[in-house]
């Protein structure tokens, strides 16, 4: 086999750094001659593999028949796609198409999941009670709604899918399940004008500016905080609902404490608001501003 200007002695193969190609301890290799020329085989128990890819990444594969996976999240030319293929994920990001390697999650139990776990639990349970003229109504009350577009493409919902949505809405805000679909109500705009972020004396409060009182349920969504140059934020979690307005402000700041803890100056706060009503909500409205000094 000839690497590099080099030809390799016909004995068991421990590397080939110039092919980029490495093999682990007790991994079987060797090469032969036929015809003046000269061939190389691996016997399938190879224990690692791994090899070099453009940008110095890596990918490696640890014991026989696992497929390699990429060490590091590359962003990729491709054709649009997302989800899991093997051992990598394909995410589209604002950046462009992303793949990178897929890592079980961890079963967290903290009491947020654990609460939500148990609503989605409840829900299924209710469908399952429901009489099959009940689910037919449902599966009515479906026609013309579709999901979320996903890559440009979505589906019509099915009855199942509109009540579970529906059911667990109303379940995380502490409302009554219902048995037939409610009307999907037209929202007012969305009232939140901004959020004001104090700081006196060190005692740092969080507001949001509201015009006008909410006609429906108005749904506090934050970012843990970020750096003042970050302009792009996701991963909000539900803070709870917007306090009642005083002085044309709403005063957020123990939400925010309640899930990320104190507030560092100099960061940067990201907040959404949605409203909710009858298990529907609108789409969120970002506000942001940085943490004053004293």
């Amino acid at each position: 086999m000839h690497v590099a200007g080099k030809w390799l002695k016909a004995a068991c193969v421990s590397k080939v750094s110039d092919l980029g190609f490495g093999f682990g301890c007790g991994s079987a290799g060797g090469l032969f001659w036929k015809d003046r020329a000269t061939y190389g085989f691996l016997q399938p128990c190879v224990s690692a593999v791994i090899s070099k890819l453009p940008g110095c990444l890596r990918t490696r594969a640890a014991g026989s028949l696992h497929a390699s996976t990429p060490k590091a999240t590359m962003k990729i030319l491709d054709i649009p796609q997302t989800g899991t293929l093997g051992t990598v994920v394909s995410v589209r990001t604002r950046y462009g198409q992303v793949r990178r390697p897929y890592v079980s999650p961890k079963n967290r139990r903290t009491p947020a999941q654990v609460r939500i776990r148990s609503n989605f639990g409840h829900v299924l349970a209710l469908w399952g009670r429901l009489t099959d003229e009940q689910r037919t109504v449902w599966g009515r009350a479906a026609e013309g709604y579709e999901s979320r577009p996903r890559l440009g493409q979505s589906g019509r919902l099915s009855g199942y899918l509109l009540f579970v949505k529906i059911n667990w809405t109303l379940a995380y805000y502490g409302q009554a399940a219902v048995d037939t679909p409610t009307e999907r109500p037209i929202f007012e705009p969305n009232v939140v004008d901004g959020l004001v972020i104090t700081n006196a004396a060190g005692v740092i409060e969080l507001k949001l500016r509201v015009a006008l009182v909410p006609a429906a349920q108005m749904v506090v969504l934050g970012t843990r905080p970020r750096g003042p140059g970050v302009s792009f934020a996701k991963h909000f979690a539900i803070l709870g609902l917007l306090p009642a307005p005083q002085d044309g402000y709403s005063n957020i700041t123990e939400l925010f404490v309640a899930r990320y803890g104190l507030i560092p100056v100099g960061r940067r706060i990201f907040i959404r608001t949605r409203q909710h009503l009858n298990g529907w909500e609108d789409l969120p409205k970002q506000t942001t501003a940085i943490v004053p000094g004293a």
